[in-house]
């Protein structure tokens, strides 16, 4: 199936059903009086997660979507039937925005997580509402209230721990391969990475992590050059970034220092905050080198960017330092996912004690002790003195 990570479509949730305008008439009873039933309410559009989906390719084929309306209401003060409600499956992951307003709606990022996106009409009242003691007999009912109607685009983020960064051809395609079990396709020329690729990337027995692998960047990428601006968003949601530099790039007067921080002026531009985000070079392809040229090169690559971060030194294609590579990782999202746990359960226990101490009530004011009086004197005293 073709990758598809954006996709435009329109929501139309049910009207609310008309009310009856009916009065009872039956044998042996004069006075009936109005007896008509309230409309159904329509039913609400929501988008709902799900596993196992990885592209929004399906609404290319179908963008409308329209949940059913309320049916009328009747005699006998018989509520008309509410239409269901419609759900539209989506992958884990999307993003959905109002395409009027550009207003962020939501982002589902768990299976099974619902949006709600147009909420059904109301339906219309009856003749039986508006009786009373001046009005016995009214003649009076509501149509239903229409269903909202939106125009959606969806944006598919591909939720993984890590992202791979680079420039075209710098071996991102070949490490994902070398440490999961994902495919994507290798070549000798740029730009072969067409679409996000994920692979799961094993650390032992229940010790595993997602690696994402986006098209490479260009210098000029932010003002629409190459492919991989695109591809930025699927890096928003990862937590720590590899950047991948080639230490032998095949053209003799390409710079990896240069190439590397046009990559990061790039980042940048695109968003700060990915800019600031976790990053770790990876210096790649070690093997085109001989191991004294490749220590030097390394070397000179991490003096003259000045980096501070972590440095591994690996070759993609035969599999040296991916291993070493692979466990550090491991070991840092362990400590991310122990950082987050602690936050949340601190998180929690705030609100924990705020709901108690307002459940609680008031603390009450202190109680003043009563002054005391001196003793009186004996009798006896007064009369000694």
């Amino acid at each position: 199936m073709k990758f598809v990570d954006e996709a435009l479509l329109r929501v139309q949730a049910g009207h609310g059903g008309r009310g009856a305008l009916s009065f009872r008439r039956e044998k042996f009873i004069p006075f009936g009086g109005p007896d008509g039933g309230d409309g159904g309410a329509g039913g609400s559009v929501y988008l709902r997660a799900r596993h196992g989906i990885n592209t929004l390719a399906d609404f290319r084929i179908q963008r409308a979507f329209k949940a059913p309306s309320g049916d009328a209401g009747s005699g006998n003060e018989r509520t008309g039937a509410s239409g269901e409600d419609l759900y539209v499956t989506v992958p884990v992951g999307t993003t959905v925005f109002d395409e009027q307003t550009h207003e962020l709606l939501g982002d589902l990022t768990q299976a099974d997580d619902t949006l709600l996106v147009a909420r059904g009409g109301k339906g219309g009242w009856g003749n039986t509402r508006f009786k009373s003691s001046t009005n016995r007999a009214p003649r009076k009912f509501m149509p239903g209230l229409p269903g909202e109607k939106r125009e959606l685009r969806l944006e598919m983020r591909v939720i993984a721990d890590v992202g791979l960064l680079g420039l075209p051809n710098a071996g991102k395609s070949t490490l994902i391969r070398a440490v999961s079990a994902a495919r994507p396709r290798v070549a000798g020329y740029p730009f072969t990475t067409l679409h996000p690729n994920l692979g799961v990337v094993s650390a032992g027995p229940n010790r595993s992590f997602v690696m994402a692998d986006i098209p490479g960047l260009i210098e000029g990428a932010a003002e629409g050059a190459g492919l991989g601006i695109r591809f930025l968003k699927h890096l928003m949601r990862t937590r720590i970034l590899l950047h991948l530099v080639d230490v032998a790039p095949p053209d003799a007067d390409a710079d990896p220092v240069r190439d590397a921080r046009a990559i990061v002026a790039e980042l940048r531009k695109y968003s700060p905050e990915l800019a600031q985000r976790e990053r770790w070079l990876v210096l790649n392809k070690l093997d085109l080198l001989p191991p004294a040229q490749g220590e030097r090169q390394c070397r000179a690559i991490v003096r003259r960017l000045r980096w501070k971060g972590p440095v591994y030194r690996i070759s993609g294609a035969t599999g040296r330092g991916t291993r070493e590579l692979i466990f550090a990782l491991m070991n840092r999202i362990e400590e991310l996912d122990a950082a987050a746990a602690s936050a949340r359960k601190d998180r929690e226990a705030d609100l924990e004690a705020e709901s108690a101490a307002a459940a609680a009530g008031p603390a009450p004011a202190p109680v003043r002790p009563a002054r005391r009086r001196p003793a009186a004197r004996p009798a006896s005293a007064q009369r000694l003195e």
